[in-house]
């Protein structure tokens, strides 16, 4: 089951890397996969959020710093949310308040990416 996840994630972060690529300086999906990776456990099953978890919320809040950053951050998070099996949607959108952030755009996979300013 791991193993799947993995492949899965693999998979995401080329498929973004393959989009995201004309995006010269910009954020990219193995950035953002790797920012909240310690996520997936929480995500799958609650309880407390880890530590490493929010950090990487943290972090990606920071570096989605302006509109083209935004839009691959939501872009990614969002194939993430479809493809990783087991995530609750209602622990993935509340993600960034359970860490005390408030991220510029909200985790839905009914978010238009390509509204977010």
């Amino acid at each position: 089951m791991a193993n799947s996840v993995a492949m899965k994630l693999a998979c995401m972060v080329v498929m973004c890397m393959v989009v995201c690529a004309p995006l010269a300086e910009a954020l990219t999906c193995v950035e953002v996969a790797g920012t909240v990776s310690q996520c997936i456990g929480y995500l799958r099953s609650g309880g407390a959020v880890p530590v490493p978890c929010c950090s990487g919320v943290k972090s990606l809040n920071a570096m989605a710093n302006n509109t083209p950053n935004r839009r691959v951050a939501c872009n990614c998070l969002i194939s993430a949310a479809k493809n990783i099996p087991g995530l609750k949607p209602n622990l993935v959108s509340g993600l960034p308040g359970a860490c005390g952030v408030k991220l510029p755009f909200p985790i839905s996979i009914s978010t238009n990416c390509a509204k977010i300013n």
